[in-house]
């Protein structure tokens, strides 16, 4: 069986997976989005499916104030068989705050002993650093590593508390940005290794390995262990990424990547691949034979499994939202009906804030997987001056589209509004009459054309927008943190205080048309 990379797709990034007898479980960062932590499940380790979130309880975490790509970094999972326990670390990324010194991050830590959870609420364990891993030696002490390049943290026998001072475990190869790092122990030596070169293009991976933990550390002579070096190839920015034994005693590697969209823009963000690892006879690892990512790679030898594959429809119909779903920052949920005032709707009520707004509530968005997509939805909505409901192609609270029906001048508009990084700007906007209204963008590479219909069979194009570079890390040059990835999804808001009920009865995505 051939299976082609990325094998999560859509904006996965910074993975991280473990095995469990034969069962495999992956964590990603989620960065602002609520709930935090998606945590993915797989039999093959190819097809991979949503079971749950790290932290999904708004109690333990607000996020309402943290900026774009900020929150949730790197997170890393870890199963002790001892204990029957599983642990989850990531990186709280907070804001700066311009001439205060003060920790901008520190490391939660939580448990559970079921892999999908529910977890406990966060331990926080002050440590200004990024990108923690959990490392359990063979003596029983247990230690978190962080960046820069890998410095192992000493914790107490519960992981709540730190003991004693860090000490550097490696420092890296010199290589800017050291960071993501691990550490193995494997045919008697430990291995330390650590993204490079940054996250964008040119990402990489080196190791290093001491017969010690702290001992001197020798560099790896294959290093780099994984990077693109082809600047034309589809896949890019590979790096960040995890070791795992399958049951049948073969060795692979995790990694983050992002797949290019017309030019060095990716759209999706970074996404999470999968390539071979081969011992070597002098006991260095290779990932892929050091040829970069791979296209197309022969899966490993596990029975398929079902899973997520970029297709996704919510007709409502349940008391809970899809796991697939996230929201930007925490919502309201004082705002938010599902299947309940609206049998098989979910209603979105008006909240007070503007999309380019941190305050703004309830946009709940779906990742994008793929570079051609359609999304569509179906609202009934009697909009107020000053409220709109409807479809967002979203990135960031100052990249995105908002694609909705509103009131002006006592007329209902549908309008298409974009904000590349400057403001908000009135792509087009008409005047209609409807009692339900079908809106519908449709997605090829760096273009986007946007639909809707009155009966959900003839649709009217309002506009086109060409090309949506603004949509992706490397889209807005001067907005220094970007580090998502384009989702699709609604929402309802207002430029006041009023609550005007959005019923929305579908959404649904569909790739590759």
């Amino acid at each position: 069986m051939i299976y082609k990379n990325p094998v999560r797709r859509g904006f996965y990034p910074d993975p991280s997976v473990i095995r469990v007898g034969d069962d495999y479980y992956m964590v990603n960062s989620s960065f602002q989005y609520f709930p935090c932590i998606p945590i993915s499940h797989s039999k093959d380790m190819i097809n991979w499916t949503t079971i749950g979130h790290a932290i999904s309880d708004p109690s333990f975490l607000d996020l309402s104030d943290i900026k774009d790509s900020h929150g949730i970094w790197a997170p890393d999972i870890h199963y002790d068989e001892t204990e029957q326990l599983f642990y989850i670390t990531a990186t709280l990324r907070l804001n700066d705050r311009p001439g205060e010194n003060f920790p901008a991050r520190c490391q939660l830590l939580m448990k559970s002993r079921k892999p999908e959870g529910p977890y406990s609420k966060p331990v926080k364990l002050p440590i200004n650093a990024i990108d923690p891993s959990l490392f359990f030696d063979s003596d029983g002490k247990k230690y978190m590593i962080t960046a820069k390049g890998a410095i192992a943290h000493e914790l107490n026998k519960d992981c709540t508390k730190l003991i004693g001072e860090p000490r550097t475990v490696w420092a890296g190869t010199g290589e800017r940005c050291s960071e993501g790092p691990h550490i193995l122990k494997h045919g008697g030596y430990y291995y330390a290794y650590v993204a490079e070169g940054g996250t964008g293009y040119g990402h990489g991976i080196n190791a290093a390995r001491s017969k010690t933990l702290f001992g001197q550390y020798e560099e790896c002579p294959y290093n780099p262990v994984m990077r693109q070096k082809d600047p034309e190839k589809p896949i890019q920015r590979a790096g960040h990424g995890k070791l795992i034994k399958d049951q049948n005693g073969k060795w692979w590697a995790y990694y983050l990547c992002g797949r290019r969209n017309g030019g060095n823009f990716t759209t999706l963000g970074r996404e999470t691949a999968l390539d071979p690892v081969r011992w070597t006879e002098d006991g260095w690892f290779l990932i892929n034979e050091g040829h970069g990512p791979s296209e197309t790679q022969t899966a490993p030898e596990l029975d398929p499994c079902g899973g997520e594959d970029g297709n996704f429809f919510d007709g409502f119909t349940g008391s809970k939202f899809h796991p697939e779903w996230q929201f930007v920052r925490n919502p309201d949920y004082s705002a938010i009906s599902l299947n309940g005032e609206s049998p098989n709707h979910l209603r979105l009520y008006t909240v007070h804030g503007q999309m380019n707004k941190l305050a703004a509530k309830n946009i709940l968005v779906h990742r994008e997987a793929e570079l051609s997509c359609c999304a569509e939805t179906k609202l009934r909505f009697s909009p107020a001056e000053g409220t709109y409901a409807g479809l967002t192609c979203y990135y960031s609270t100052n990249t995105y589209i908002r694609f909705d029906v509103t009131k002006r001048n006592g007329k209902n508009v549908i309008e298409l509004v974009t904000n590349r990084g400057g403001g908000e700007t009135c792509e087009a906007e008409r005047a209609l009459s409807f009692d339900q209204l079908y809106l519908k963008v449709s997605v090829r590479g760096q273009s986007r054309r946007f639909l809707y219909s009155t009966d959900g069979c003839d649709y009217t194009e309002l506009s086109e927008i060409s090309p949506c570079t603004f949509l992706c890390d490397e889209g807005v040059p001067g907005d220094r943190k970007r580090h998502t990835g384009t989702m699709t999804g609604i929402f309802a808001l207002a430029d006041r205080d009023i609550r005007i009920p959005a019923d929305f009865d579908y959404f649904k995505i569909s790739v590759g048309v």
